[in-house]
């Protein structure tokens, strides 16, 4: 850790925060519609981004400052491992390429504005409609923490906030005044702020990353050299295991784990709020198939990206530095190799990369509370413009809690439930996704299912250990009836979808009745300019 503050990196970084701020308040203005105290408009931008726009606020929710950070520490720490981002978001496009589209339609149709809303539409099930809310509110709170733990490993890299010996106040008011203006443009312009910074933190990220891949290697003696000092690093036995610390390439022993992570990975990245809520925003059922076959490009981003792990091996970041913590890896490699002015450069990257995905995640859980729970339990008769003042307020405490949590909380807690809101937000799959294709499945037999993988993968999440933490230490476990190590999240989701399929059975022949669908066949084929979409995104679904 930097003890003195570099201050040309420090004045880079700040004005570019200044340049983003501007643009986030900005926002406000940008492709305004005639009535902006309509929740369409707040919290999914008038349902009107096109292609260009749509990619870059997608490529913003997805890639975020702790990817930017977690995916390195990982490949750091434990090698091939850490690839599994690479394929798992290879995978995610086409299978999402066959139902997001629908989901656009049928969401354009009816006025759905969170994927709990198109489960109230097609199954008339308030119950299920709560638990698929829930599970993704629960799942995205670690998520905004984990950016902001992101900003904190880069000014702490940057040596602002008083140093070790400050009090709280001093050490952490950077953030607070990170988090003041996240909360502030957000309330004010929605997710049209998100929207527009994200052009400057994609931008940014590119940049930084190809210089990266090129220049460093010049300075580290070339990938030969790099690879060497990896494989080095990962044969070291570690005296508390008695095993290698890690691998170039994944063991026979590991490769059940690897692909059941990246699948499961795959099935729930369009599962999450925020990324549900980015491809609502797109302004036609193209736009989002134009999305899930460009969005690959990210993916090559992402593979570069795991390099800087090795990089920062062959740099001897963090060598000899007992209980060193992985997450600094890359802002440590950048100060360390980097020109003062270029590192501020990085910086920005990283910073304005969690300011644009909190604030798309705070505004998709204010989108779920405000429309799942407070309109369906709490208000009915709720005006659109109450709906949107009450998301607005939602939003901020969102962004409270997920400040409290860091500041109050280990940071090994924030990466542990994180972790454990993966293997959640996928038990909302076997809802969301059947859904799309086939009434066939009951609403009770999905919402038992639900609770079968949720109460699973919770139990088994729980029984990890870790050298940092008894309990939620790691997301894999032994598969029941195979015996291989695998993801949690898919074993519960194989439940999940068993415990669905076994009770459907037993309900329609019990004909118990199945709630009622308010869609129509034709409403998930839909397109732009359809005589159904006349005046739809302003269409508040009807409950």
């Amino acid at each position: 850790m930097n003890h003195g503050v570099n201050t040309v990196a420090l004045l880079v970084f700040v004005l570019f925060f200044l340049l983003v701020t501007v643009m986030g308040f900005l926002a406000s203005r940008w492709r305004r519609a005639g009535s902006a105290q309509h929740l369409d408009e707040w919290g999914l931008g008038g349902r009107s981004f096109g292609t260009w726009i749509t990619w870059f606020l997608l490529g913003g929710d997805l890639y975020t400052a702790y990817t930017f950070i977690a995916v390195p520490a990982a490949v750091y720490g434990a090698g091939a491992a850490g690839f599994f981002a690479v394929p798992y978001t290879i995978i995610a496009y086409p299978l999402v390429f066959l139902f997001l589209p629908r989901l656009w339609s049928v969401a354009r149709v009816h006025g759905y504005v969170t994927p709990a809303d198109f489960v109230r539409g097609r199954y008339g099930s308030r119950a299920l409609s709560l638990a698929v809310a829930l599970t993704g509110i629960l799942a995205t709170m670690p998520y905004i923490a984990l950016q902001l733990v992101g900003i904190q490993a880069v000014l702490d890299t940057l040596g602002v906030g008083g140093g070790a010996n400050a009090n709280w106040f001093v050490k952490d008011l950077p953030l607070f005044i990170a988090f003041a203006v996240l909360a502030a443009y957000t309330y004010s312009s929605g997710l049209r702020a998100p929207a527009l910074i994200a052009f400057v933190k994609d931008t940014l990220v590119y940049i930084v990353i190809i210089v990266a891949v090129i220049y460093l290697p010049m300075r580290l003696g070339g990938y030969g050299h790099i690879f060497d000092e990896a494989a080095k690093k990962m044969s070291t036995v570690n005296p508390a295991t008695k095993q290698p610390v890690g691998a170039m390439v994944s063991g026979p022993k590991a490769q059940w784990a690897y692909a059941t992570l990246a699948l499961g990975s795959a099935l729930a990245l369009f599962m999450y709020p925020h990324t549900v809520t980015g491809v609502l925003a797109a302004k036609s059922r193209n736009t989002v198939r134009r999305n899930m076959a460009i969005l690959p490009a990210y993916s090559l981003m992402l593979g570069l990206l795991a390099l800087l792990g090795f990089l920062a091996i062959a740099a001897g970041v963090g060598k000899g530095v007992k209980g060193y913590n992985p997450q600094l890896a890359v802002p440590q490699l950048f100060a360390g190799l980097f020109p003062d002015w270029f590192t501020g450069v990085a910086f920005a990257a990283i910073g304005i990369g969690a300011l644009v995905p909190a604030a798309i995640m705070s505004i998709a859980a204010a989108n779920l509370f405000t429309r799942n729970i407070y309109k369906e339990f709490l208000r009915p008769e709720a005006t659109p413009a109450q709906e949107t003042k009450v998301a607005k307020l939602v939003s901020l405490l969102v962004k409270v809690g997920a400040l409290v949590f860091v500041l109050g909380m280990d940071k090994q807690l924030a990466i542990n439930l994180q972790l454990l809101g993966g293997i959640w937000i996928l038990q909302t799959f076997v809802s969301v996704v059947s859904g799309l294709f086939t009434r066939w499945f009951h609403r009770w037999a999905l919402l038992a299912g639900w609770l079968v993988g949720m109460v699973y993968g919770t139990w088994k999440a729980y029984g990890i250990a870790s050298p940092a933490t008894k309990h939620f230490g790691g997301s894999n476990a032994a598969i029941p009836g195979i015996g291989e190590i695998g993801y949690i999240g898919l074993t519960a989701f194989v439940l999940n979808l068993l415990v669905a399929v076994v009770l459907t059975l037993v309900f329609r022949a019990t004909k118990t009745p199945n709630g009622v669908d308010e869609t129509s066949p034709a409403d998930y084929s839909a397109e732009e300019g359809d005589p159904e979409l006349a005046g739809a995104p302003l269409a508040v679904a009807a409950h």
